[in-house]
């Protein structure tokens, strides 16, 4: 295909939408069924023709209808020949089917260190002073060559962070328990969301989003949003790092006959809802580059004033849907949407925005030298596959004859963070323990030379006052001569008196 394009419908003329300004960007909006999602199929399908690899979510779940052949109908039939389709053919297209939750199609893994502290402040939903914190945590596990997979190892870092926040306080600035405790409560509101499957490995690779299949035909990738969709910070950043990896992996190759790849942000006010100034301003810089890595952006939304003006200048395709003026919000955005479309004189475009019917649209791509094209009303070309959902048997074939599941369909946990830490703190608690015991043992070395001391002292004392009673006492000849002696002596006197006595006394 020497000019690629994608038939959109029919109006004063066919219009189309041309491959080599197709990363020019785009807008899809309207009301709630007045055929957006049809349109997004259309486009798919156009682009899987060119070989153009896509990427879309699918928040009510009949975008996965593209992967079934569609069923013949008279008002299909009647469309194809107001549109002059010639070549139309009734077929399935090539689908890999994705999940967060591993339900419906082959899980999305990435890292915490791949999605980075920004993101994952916004789904934490995080002040200023804790995600001050987060990068505070990401920069420690970056000098410490800690790597962070998932929601346990960030939780440890967390946790050692608190434990030496002195010391990492005076390298990298104050880091206060409460604000560490508030991240860890976040992480329990993300982890009831069930985002503890989304960080993980095998992390996706980007260029199994960027495939052909055998006929070269590009691969339409389409995750099930249909649950994510309710956890809105969740969703959208998930987006959000895609778009930004693509934006980052992907060499600058500028204008091509066609994109490398699409990608199609449904519900795209959910992004920017609460969207702080840094976090827009960075959405926006890669909307404007990523158009040089040959990777075109569609939004999806109800209203065109959901998307920024910054970012809305940037699209330069643009598909409207009808929109239904009930509120003055509702005749603002249909003023602000008739006021971005090059003008057409044969239409009054803020009256037929109100008078559009199901499959109709005001459209305005880019054609020479890509300069916007005058406004027209076409009625949408009908898509060649299934416009309604598919069965669980259905989804379970997609996904089974899927090249790739076998790659992501089992998780894997290598040594990170996690183990790291509680390889560190096993062996700090071993050493405390080792230390213990030689304490105790010296002690106890200490106390025995101290009771062997005093033994000694006590039996050298002993010894002594053995010694000075052994002087002191009599043996048995010296008793019996001390006797003999004192009795002798006795006699002597007794002799003595008595004999003086009877000398004085003779008779």
């Amino acid at each position: 295909m020497t000019n690629p394009s994608i038939l959109l419908g029919k109006g004063a003329g066919q219009v189309r939408l041309e491959g080599r300004y197709a990363n020019r960007h785009g807008l899809v909006a309207g009301a709630t069924g007045t055929g957006k999602t049809v349109t997004l199929m259309v486009m798919a399908e156009g682009f899987s023709r060119m070989g153009v690899p896509v990427f879309m979510a699918d928040a009510k779940g009949d975008i996965a209808g593209l992967a079934a052949a569609g069923t013949p109908h008279p008002k299909i039939d009647e469309r194809l020949e107001f549109i002059g389709i010639e070549d139309y053919v009734q077929e399935p297209n090539p689908v890999v089917l994705w999940d967060l939750y591993a339900e419906q199609g082959h899980p999305v893994r990435t890292t915490i260190t791949e999605i980075g502290p920004v993101l994952l402040a916004r789904m934490l939903e995080l002040n200023d002073t804790q995600e001050g914190v987060l990068n505070v945590v990401f920069r420690v596990a970056d000098e410490s060559g800690l790597m962070l997979l998932d929601l346990k190892d960030l939780r440890a870092l967390l946790n050692h962070v608190a434990e030496n926040r002195r010391e990492i306080s005076a390298e990298f600035g104050l880091v206060n328990t409460s604000s560490i405790g508030a991240i860890q409560r976040s992480l329990l509101r993300l982890e009831a969301d069930g985002a503890e499957r989304f960080f993980g490995e095998p992390a996706l690779v980007l260029e199994d989003l960027m495939r052909q299949d055998l006929s070269g035909r590009g691969v339409i990738n389409v995750l099930a949003a249909d649950q994510l969709i309710l956890k809105p910070k969740l969703y959208s950043s998930f987006l959000l790092w895609l778009l930004s990896e693509l934006f980052e992996q992907l060499p600058e190759v500028g204008d091509a006959g066609r994109p490398r790849m699409v990608f199609f942000f449904d519900e795209a006010h959910l992004l920017f809802d609460d969207c702080p100034p840094a976090l827009q301003q960075r959405v926006e810089q890669v909307v404007r580059l990523i158009r040089s890595k040959g990777v075109g952006v569609y939004f999806c939304s109800q209203n065109p004033d959901d998307v920024p003006d910054e970012i809305l200048g940037q699209l330069g395709n643009r598909v409207q849907h009808a929109l239904r003026a009930f509120t003055p919000r509702d005749q603002k955005a249909i003023r602000a949407a008739a006021e971005t479309f090059v003008q057409n004189p044969d239409i009054d475009v803020e009256e037929a925005i109100t008078q559009l019917g199901v499959g109709e649209a005001l459209v305005s791509t880019l054609a020479g030298k890509g300069v916007p094209q005058p406004v027209d009303r076409a009625l949408i070309s009908p898509p060649r596959c299934r416009m309604g959902v598919l069965a669980p048997e259905e989804r379970a074939a997609v996904r089974a004859r899927s090249p790739i599941g076998p790659k992501y369909d089992h998780a894997i946990d290598r040594e990170s963070a996690f183990e790291r830490l509680a390889a560190q703190a096993e062996a700090a608690a071993e050493a405390a323990q080792k230390a213990r015991e030689e304490e105790q043992a010296s002690r106890e070395r200490e106390a025995a030379e101290k009771a062997a001391e005093k033994a000694a002292r006590e039996a050298d004392r002993t010894s002594r006052r053995s010694s000075g009673r052994r002087s002191n006492r009599q043996s048995s000849g010296e008793a019996f001569w001390k006797s003999t002696l004192r009795s002798i002596g006795s006699t002597l006197g007794r002799e003595l008196s008595r004999g003086l006595l009877g000398a004085l006394k003779r008779r």
